[in-house]
């Protein structure tokens, strides 16, 4: 293996492995000593890669977790099909992780939102950068869907993408406790009779 493909290598080790334990333990809670352990490195390994824990903790916001909150809730509504349709199915889909107890990205987003909140404004500025996306293209996405009849042409966009947003955050948080299919059946039922009330009425005479 060259030289760049070993560092390329490393650099991944690196930032799985520190997610996985940030996710676990939280930032502030798990050293950079923690992370070298679990993988045998040294810390000259890690600071040929990364200036600091927090250039670290950046990288893997922009590498992994951007890209992962992008590949299961952004890409998947993305184009001009029915929104409630898209968006069923998007949730649907990225819920299903959690009922098979994979890492929940979604819940770690939010759990770093509080996490950071008040600490550091650097990493805060980053994780909200992902919330914007996300945000910017749900009200994209319903505003195609009023624009295509698909809803209410008195449908509140920028509302119905909070409200999307924030209960996405709260069932995936509820669904790391116990019955977590059971939470989500419940909650996907929900989401359809939200549907079902912003929906275009058909006229019928």
């Amino acid at each position: 293996m060259n030289k760049s493909l070993k560092r390329m290598a490393t650099m991944q080790r690196l930032q799985t492995t520190g997610l996985e334990l940030f996710y676990a333990k939280g930032y502030y809670d798990t050293s950079v000593d923690d992370i070298l352990k679990k993988l045998g490195l040294s810390k000259g390994a890690f600071y040929y890669h990364f200036d600091s824990k927090e250039d670290f903790f950046v990288q893997i916001i922009q590498n992994l977790l951007a890209r992962k909150i992008y590949s299961t809730l952004i890409a998947p509504i993305e184009g001009h099909d029915n929104p409630i349709t898209l968006i069923t199915k998007c949730f649907d889909d990225a819920m299903e992780t959690a009922v098979h107890n994979e890492m929940d990205y979604g819940c770690i987003l939010s759990n770093f939102l509080t996490e950071f909140n008040g600490k550091n404004d650097v990493i805060m500025r980053h994780l909200n950068e992902i919330v914007t996306v996300w945000e910017v293209n749900l009200v994209t996405t319903l505003q195609k869907g009023k624009f295509n009849g698909y809803l209410d042409r008195h449908v509140d966009c920028e509302a119905a993408a909070t409200f999307l947003m924030s209960s996405y955050f709260g069932i995936r948080t509820l669904m790391t406790s116990a019955a977590p299919a059971a939470k989500k059946y419940r909650f996907m039922s929900q989401l359809k009779q939200y549907f079902k009330s912003i929906e275009a009425k058909v006229i019928t005479t």
